[in-house]
């Protein structure tokens, strides 16, 4: 079952979509060359459905005879060895306006056909300069209209139907357009029979090899009329059909997006967790994670210490300073203090930055691999602030201090109390023997200890125990809380891989794809 072909307008905005993507990603000249074509679109469809035909051809082909000859007056002189104009004449059949499609085309000498032909009425016939004239600007000015022109006619002759100039350069490159062009083999008057069979039979091998097997091939004579009337026809068939100027656009359209899937390939690999987890180890590495969790475990013992030492001595903990507060972690709004990344962790980051773009941009042509690498490289030069800002703004709160720790805390000052009775109990028995009133006051013992010693030892000796048994249970604390910081400060790093690397990497190798399905909807 055959497929129903689409719409002009849908193949335009196919295209439309193409170039879109491909601004400021796909630096070759098919984008350029598809741009103009969609500018050309636009101006030629606010011009109406008259039918352009161009007759073009080299020097001594007959082309402006064969002009004269369709118009039925001398319009165009003919130039037999050398060309006689460098601009354009145009013919015009029918009585609707056609100024602005001959202004947009810049052709300044018109002629109105007067005896108005309705097989013929909205065409408009050009009669090119030669393609081969010496004069540079001559040629420049073919090439322009050939590309604006809604029907090309290529007027050969006998003597040089074969000239590889034509072929190689307007024919053969015009293989996905055959159906808006017309070869005519020109002056047949001047061969026998068999010879001017023998030279269509040539031409028409020629024309085939090149891929132009639909395009038509007339034998006429401009001087005697041999063939006009099968041309006249063939020109009003593609006039009545009013879908010239249609077909000329659809076939541009096939064409650039057929030159722009040179640029698609197979779409590139997702990146998988492994990876992910590379690029997010080496980046949080070159951040200083590392450094911030020792930093916080190190704090964090000694907060520990300081809430579960002997409350007496437990001041000089604080005279250590906090290694959180040298790094500047919670300042959100600067940078911090953490040091440089090694030589040794930079290129671990950019082998793994490598890694993702090689993954994202396997099997994508090297014009999408050069745009994932500058992606790449215009992310990774704020990368080192965006990380360092994110390290800060996750970094380490002050955190309260652990239930536990507050109730050894409270316990070592209860036993403090205690051996601080006990001492000044002491003190006072010594005070009152020295006064020798011992005797008067009763001291209470326990097990034959007395009291005020058993509650100094006892403060004393269970505050060093309590200090001691807790030691393991700080440094798990400090364990615990250097996971949790890790564990917040990877997902600010990774959030940081994500918004500047891997999500930039997987638009591009999207876009790459949305790129392929227009072309491919455009050149259908």
């Amino acid at each position: 079952m055959r497929r129903r072909e689409l719409p002009l307008p849908d193949r335009l905005a196919a295209l439309r979509e193409a170039v879109e993507l491909a601004e400021d990603r796909l630096e070759v000249p098919e984008v350029g060359t598809a741009r103009s074509l969609l500018a050309k679109a636009g101006a030629r469809e606010a011009l109406g459905d008259a039918t352009v035909v161009a007759l073009a051809g080299a020097t001594g082909s007959g082309k402006s005879t064969l002009f004269n000859a369709l118009v039925g007056a001398e319009v165009s002189t003919p130039g037999v060895r050398r060309p006689t104009t460098g601009v354009a004449h145009a013919a015009v059949w029918g009585s609707e306006p056609s100024d602005r499609l001959l202004d947009w085309l810049e052709v300044p000498r018109r002629h109105l056909v007067p005896t108005a032909d309705p097989a013929l009425d909205g065409l408009v016939l050009l009669d090119l300069p030669d393609h081969d004239s010496t004069a540079v600007e001559h040629r420049l000015e073919v090439d322009r209209l050939v590309q604006l022109v809604d029907v090309l006619v290529w007027v050969l002759d006998p003597q040089k139907y074969a000239d590889a100039a034509v072929h190689d350069r307007y024919l053969a490159p015009y293989a996905d357009h055959a159906g808006v062009l017309l070869v005519v083999l020109n002056q047949v008057d001047r061969l026998d029979e068999a010879a001017a069979k023998e030279c269509l039979t040539d031409l028409r091998g020629l024309l085939d090899r090149e891929g132009l097997q639909r395009t038509p091939l007339l034998a006429v004579a401009g001087r005697t009329g041999q063939g006009l009337p099968e041309l006249r026809a063939e020109l009003a068939r593609r006039v009545s059909a009013r879908r010239a100027a249609t077909d000329r656009l659809t076939a541009d359209v096939r064409s650039a997006a057929t030159a722009l899937q040179a640029h698609c390939g197979t779409s590139g690999d997702a990146i998988d967790a492994a990876d992910r987890r590379q690029l997010v180890t080496a980046l949080s590495d070159a951040a200083g994670v590392p450094t911030v969790v020792g930093a916080v475990q190190r704090s964090a013992r000694r907060d520990g210490r300081a809430h579960t030492g002997w409350p007496l001595v437990r001041w000089t903990a604080r005279l250590r300073p906090d290694p959180l507060k040298r790094l500047h972690v919670d300042r959100p709004e600067s940078r911090t203090s953490l040091p440089a990344p090694t030589g040794t962790q930079q290129v671990a980051v950019g082998n793994a930055l490598r890694r993702v773009r090689d993954v994202a941009g396997d099997g994508l042509p090297q014009a999408w691999r050069d745009d994932l690498r500058r992606t790449v490289e215009a992310r990774e030069e704020r990368l080192a602030d965006r990380l360092d800002r994110a390290v800060a703004e996750a970094g380490p709160s002050t955190g309260r201090t652990p239930l536990w720790q507050r109730a050894v805390s409270g316990l070592q000052w209860l036993l403090a109390l205690a051996a601080l009775v006990g001492g000044l109990w002491l003190l006072a028995l010594v005070a009152l023997g020295y006064l020798q009133l011992d005797d008067a006051v009763p001291l209470p013992e326990v097990e034959g200890i007395p009291l005020p010693t058993l509650l100094l030892a006892a403060g004393l000796l269970c505050g060093v125990l309590v200090s001691l048994l807790s030691g393991p249970f700080v440094r798990a604390s400090a364990r615990r809380r250097g996971r949790r910081v890790e564990r917040r400060l990877r997902e600010a790093v990774e959030q940081v891989a994500r918004e500047e690397l891997l999500d930039p990497l997987a638009g591009e190798t999207a876009a790459h794809a949305r790129f392929c399905a227009a072309l491919e909807r455009a050149a259908a």
